[in-house]
């Protein structure tokens, strides 16, 4: 149950590994959050994880295997980690996803299907789950990461930025459909961050740090906006972006 303040002390992180999810689970800590749960496909770095849990001030950690490219694997990876955590579950993160390489994974079908397995069927199949247990519960919350690339997808990364596009309208869609239970969710749309995922990358203008959009988290869950915007610049930014002619938008996004 979220305390006195609004926090969230028993919380569920599905790619819990990532470097974004880390930094929020480490701020979530920190602000008295104390049953962690964390779910992803690397048992090392999730090990690693719930160290940095237990040290910024969780009381109990668990961790759960899955591999987001076997949709199936959906529900069972979320009944493992709500039955760890033992207790009415107030926070889950969504942080599954993948970058993958464009000019790639744009001429091979398998690792087109991989990147939609990814970053779209298996977070939807999780959230399914999600969505049901909470509203049995009757109360909690759903944060999912996003991307600014979904509000309008480049040519130049359209696997990851439309599998993103699909996972953002229909979590908005959700959100909408949660209207009355007692769950709410949340959307995060980060920049260009510095993570292992985007390693090797040219820094893009407005990029961040984990740190950074961990901030930017915290302040949007104690808002209750249904778009965090990391940094928030970006929201005034893509509202004109989003609507240049195309010849304008692919020159400027995409050389």
């Amino acid at each position: 149950m979220e305390n006195a303040f609004g926090q969230p002390q028993n919380v569920v992180v599905l790619g819990g590994s990532s470097d974004i999810a880390r930094a929020i689970t480490k701020k979530l800590c920190a602000a008295r959050a104390h049953t962690v749960i964390l779910a992803g496909r690397n048992q090392k770095l999730l090990d690693e994880a719930a160290r940095e849990a237990l040290d910024y001030g969780a009381s109990k950690t668990d961790t759960v295997i899955f591999n987001a490219e076997d949709v199936t694997s959906a529900p069972g990876a979320v009944a493992s980690a709500f039955d760890k955590a033992g207790d009415h579950v107030d926070l889950v993160i969504m942080a599954v996803g993948l970058l993958g390489d464009q000019v790639r994974d744009q001429s091979d079908v398998a690792a087109a299907t991989r990147m939609m397995n990814v970053n779209f069927a298996w977070p939807v199949a999780a959230l399914t789950e999600v969505r049901n247990r909470l509203v049995a519960q009757g109360r909690g919350r759903i944060l999912v990461m996003s991307s600014v690339g979904s509000v309008r997808v480049r040519g130049s990364a359209y696997l990851y930025g439309g599998a993103k596009a699909g996972l953002d309208r229909l979590c908005q869609g959700m959100a909408d459909s949660l209207i009355g239970t007692g769950v709410t969710l949340q959307l995060v749309r980060p920049g260009v961050v510095r993570t292992r995922m985007s390693e090797g990358l040219a820094d893009a203008p407005f990029t961040t740090g984990v740190n950074e959009v961990a901030d930017n988290v915290v302040k949007g869950l104690a808002s209750g906006d249904l778009i965090i915007w990391s940094p928030p610049m970006l929201k005034y930014l893509f509202a004109v972006l989003r609507h240049l002619p195309g010849p304008v938008w692919r020159k400027v996004m995409d050389r």
